[in-house]
């Protein structure tokens, strides 16, 4: 399948230099702020028992905005552009601290600046370029790509922890793991980009590249 004009558009600059040892090993620790900012504004709920048996719950909000883009596509045949831009901008940082934890990069991931990731997808006239009816079954549609999904994305998991080693005993990551797991991002999200944040109708391409 051709996948170079896929509207969804991502890459990561490959890092061609020594990468950092120490904030290698220590990724996860590392990474622990950034995960409080990322959950602070992806939404969702956090709920802990106290010694003298009161309940405190935390609820974020936030996060990629889907059943309202949905209804305004099915009923209006519109996508608020400021949904739209919450959505990209949304989905950009992700990608930052995703391939921050993957070790693909070793900058902190920053919450304005691109970095090294690229993720890019036009914003679509919702009349011309979208079917109204579609939103209501992309999540199915999209099922086989799910099921591709959870087996790449284990692979995935298990290349980052092959290129741990390989930054701490020589500074490089392997390139073509670097690839392998680029191209499992791309992939998700493309489906993503199709099935959630609903700016394409055209199906994802079950490819890395």
């Amino acid at each position: 399948m051709n996948t170079a004009a896929h509207p969804v558009r991502f890459s990561v600059d490959y890092p061609d230099r020594a990468l950092n040892k120490v904030t290698t090993a220590f990724r996860l620790f590392a990474a622990i702020p950034i995960f409080i900012v990322l959950a602070a504004v992806s939404g969702g709920t956090w709920q802990w028992s106290q010694n003298d048996g009161s309940t405190a719950v935390v609820a974020g909000a936030g996060g990629l905005l889907f059943i309202g883009p949905l209804l305004m596509i099915l009923f209006r045949q519109k996508y608020p552009r400021w949904w739209f831009d919450f959505n990209l901008e949304f989905q950009r940082l992700s990608n930052r601290v995703c391939v921050y934890l993957a070790l693909m990069d070793d900058r902190y991931p920053s919450t304005t600046d691109r970095q090294s990731v690229h993720l890019d997808y036009a914003y679509p006239d919702a009349t011309r370029d979208l079917n109204r009816w579609l939103p209501l079954v992309k999540w199915f549609l999209a099922i086989p790509h799910y099921l591709v999904l959870v087996v790449l994305d284990v692979v995935a998991v298990i290349g980052v922890i092959v290129a741990w080693v390989a930054i701490l005993f020589t500074g490089r990551y392997p390139r073509r793991i670097f690839e392998f797991v680029a191209g499992v991002i791309r992939w998700n999200n493309r489906v993503i980009g199709y099935a959630c944040t609903l700016v394409t109708d055209k199906y994802p391409p079950f490819s890395l590249s």
